[in-house]
């Protein structure tokens, strides 16, 4: 009973405690909150004076800003206003403008008119007059015309003559001195042996019973020798000397290797010689290749076809004329250069389209067709650039110039073959040329007689007086060249002397 009691009395006091402490919290809780009421409505009235000051000087600030804005705006308004009136003024000064414009315009519309009307009378005053004239001097127009031309020159001819050997003695003389300039400077920079070469044929032996031992047992060796080689062998009586012939100068020049090389060795028989022969090809081949390479590389042309290389190096067995075609082609190689230098065009291309330009003639014995246009598609097949197939395919005039470059390649080609000594040309040959040449100049009227001289480098003319006047006697001249420059090939220039000379004879008896 006592512990129940005690129970209750400690349930009593813990509900008592509680009742206390909450009573306690809530009147603590009450004080902290008057405090926080108090401290919010301070802040709120600090913060309502500063709102108030910065409202107060935002709307100064403003007022400032709208001031300054104003007094821009007017500023602005007024130079709209200076601007608009100058507009007007322009506007009122371009539509006077315009009136006198419509005004002139007006008045040259009629001048036109005018004109046109005084045209219109003219043409049909000339044509009644010349319709009068034709009926008056029973003439055509283009008799007449041609009439009048004839009186003309007939009388001014002395003052026509003297005008025209005027402007072609003060042209050539710009001309000659330009050409001399660069010519000059161009040759003496090279200079190059002119002698000219030739691949000899004839193999030199020292006892004629050398003969015996290349013919060989009924003609064994000899005839072994040329199906190796392709060449025929000429042994006849002429003592120390066996000849070699054949089209090809490759063949001929392997033929002439292997020979000497049988000679030397002394056992000449079937197996040997085939042995020889095939020694000689290689040692050829080896030559050709060494010569194209060294050809490219003494004219400084690099980036060439290895192939193109080898068909260059053929030319070292070349000969045109008497003149080696590879020689020739490296000194036109050089010339070209130096000329592009001097003329402003490119060296390289120049320097390679000369010494490419021969090359159809390592091969034109083996593919028809010109060496022009042999060389042009070798070279297109093996990827040369096109300006150096144009600048190469030009020196023989078969295609148009198309460059600076192919006429530099022409002029170096021509400079190069008509050199003192650069080559031999056979004797039919020459006298073939010389009689074509006179026989072109015979062929125009009013020519009494014709020389070739110089080689055929100069032509002189003697015309009859009577028949040639000396205006007519400088249209024969420039006719004769035209006919030389489309029918005949010449190396070099030739040179046309019309000589005209009135000699009066009389006896006194």
């Amino acid at each position: 009973m006592s512990l129940k009691i005690a129970f209750l009395l400690a349930g009593a006091a813990g509900a008592l405690g509680i009742a206390i402490g909450y009573l306690l919290r809530y009147l603590i809780l009450s004080a902290q909150k008057g405090s926080m009421e108090l401290q919010v409505k301070q802040a709120f009235l600090e913060a309502k004076d500063k709102a108030q000051k910065i409202v107060a000087e935002a709307e100064e600030e403003a007022s400032k800003v709208t001031n300054e804005v104003k007094v821009k705006t007017e500023e602005k308004e007024a130079q709209l206003k200076k601007m608009e009136d100058r507009l007007l003024s322009k506007d009122e000064l371009l539509d006077k403008r315009q009136g006198d414009i419509d005004r002139d315009a007006d008045e040259i519309k009629k001048k036109i008119e005018e004109v046109k009307e005084i045209k219109e009378r003219v043409t049909q005053a000339e044509e009644i007059k010349k319709k009068e004239l034709e009926r008056v001097g029973r003439l055509s127009v283009e008799e007449a015309k041609t009439e009048l031309m004839s009186t003309i020159e007939k009388d001014y001819e002395d003052d026509l003559l003297s005008r025209l050997k005027k402007m072609e003695v003060d042209g050539a003389d710009r001309l000659e001195q330009k050409a001399k300039e660069a010519m000059s400077t161009v040759l003496q920079r090279l200079s190059t042996s002119t002698v000219s070469e030739v691949m000899s044929t004839i193999i030199d032996i020292a006892s004629d019973d050398l003969k015996g031992k290349i013919i060989g047992k009924e003609g064994r060796n000899i005839r072994a020798f040329e199906k190796a080689t392709g060449v025929e062998v000429i042994i006849d009586d002429t003592p120390g000397s066996i000849v070699l012939s054949s089209f090809d100068p490759v063949r001929r020049q392997i033929a002439k290797v292997a020979l000497q090389n049988l000679i030397a060795d002394g056992r000449i028989q079937p197996a040997k010689i085939e042995e020889t022969v095939e020694k000689a090809r290689e040692e050829i081949s080896k030559i050709i290749k060494e010569k194209g390479e060294a050809a490219a590389y003494e004219v400084g042309v690099l980036n060439l076809d290895p192939r193109v290389l080898i068909i260059l190096g053929r030319l070292h067995f070349r000969t045109s004329y008497g003149q080696n075609v590879l020689q020739h082609s490296i000194e036109v190689a050089h010339l070209a250069g130096m000329l592009a230098e001097e003329l402003g065009g490119d060296p390289q291309v120049a320097k390679a389209g000369a010494l490419l330009h021969d090359l159809g003639k390592a091969v034109d014995h083996e593919i028809p067709g010109t060496h022009v246009e042999i060389g042009k598609r070798i070279l297109e097949k093996f990827g040369a650039p096109e300006a150096i197939v144009s600048a190469m395919k030009s020196h023989h005039e078969e295609y148009p110039y198309e460059s600076l470059e192919a006429v530099i390649v022409k002029v170096a080609d021509a400079i190069s073959s008509s050199r003192p000594g650069a080559r031999r040309d056979s004797l039919e040959n020459y006298l073939k040329r010389l009689k074509d040449l006179e026989d072109i100049a015979n062929s125009f009227p009013g020519i009494e007689k014709t020389y070739a001289i110089a080689a055929g480098r100069e032509i002189r003319v003697f015309v009859r007086p009577e028949d040639v006047t000396d205006l007519e006697a400088r249209k024969i001249g420039r006719e004769i060249a035209l006919r030389i420059e489309q029918e005949l090939k010449y190396p070099g220039e030739i040179k046309i002397t019309i000589i005209r000379e009135t000699r009066v004879i009389d006896y006194a008896r």
